[in-house]
């Protein structure tokens, strides 16, 4: 096969490949392209490329035969000729590899997102368990709504307390002496009680704070 046949050949199953790549690219959901976004599709020696999009793998194919073209009109050796056409082969199989193994790639992604959501979600009930807050259910841990629902609850307690506190604090400045006793201990159970309720209420700030976080499972 003469060089300019090469060229023509190396051109049509370029512009064929071409096609199955835009077809490729354009049925790409969001959620796949997400998926997708930061992997890397390719061993650097044939691309440079990642993500869910195979189009800019066309661009340096087409880039490659026009350099190709160049060293022809140069006049290459035979055996730099070979090695730059068995690089080109292996590149037009790369692509067409990675169109056929897309759906396996995110299925893979998809799978390694659910289980880093999952240890996430068993390190947040660990976290949990050890916090020392065991009223506050488990589930209330992985919903932002819950939470705010928890934290407002928290903050009705934190009054009620405080409310009880003076009233203990008013009887203690008035009753008689033999009652002293049984009211300072009530009062120290309030005070007690009034700041577990704002470790809580602490405990459950930070909560949201990291469901707010715009990568909150990284």
């Amino acid at each position: 096969m003469n060089t300019q046949a090469l060229l023509q050949k190396l051109r049509q199953q370029l512009k064929q490949l071409e096609q199955e790549v835009l077809q490729h690219d354009q049925s790409q959901s969001e959620h796949t392209l997400r998926l997708l976004a930061h992997l890397e599709r390719f061993d650097q020696a044939l691309f440079h490329q990642s993500g869910g999009k195979l189009y800019p793998c066309v661009t340096q194919l087409e880039q490659s035969i026009t350099q190709l073209e160049k060293q022809l009109a140069a006049g290459i050796s035979t055996p730099v000729l070979l090695a730059s056409c068995e690089r080109l082969s292996d590149r037009f199989v790369a692509l067409k590899r990675a169109i056929g193994t897309t759906a396996i790639d995110v299925k893979a992604q998809q799978q390694n997102k659910n289980s880093k959501k999952a240890v996430y979600q068993r390190k947040m009930q660990q976290r949990h368990s050890d916090s020392g807050f065991g009223w506050i259910a488990a589930d209330v841990m992985r919903n932002s709504h819950q939470l705010y629902e928890e934290l407002n609850k928290h903050f009705n307690w934190e009054k009620k307390i405080q409310f009880k506190i003076e009233q203990l604090q008013a009887k203690l400045d008035n009753c008689h002496i033999t009652e002293k006793i049984a009211v300072q201990n009530d009062l120290l159970a309030m005070h007690k009680r009034l700041g577990k309720c704002r470790q809580a209420i602490h405990y459950i700030e930070e909560r949201i704070q990291l469901f707010e976080r715009p990568n909150k499972q990284s």
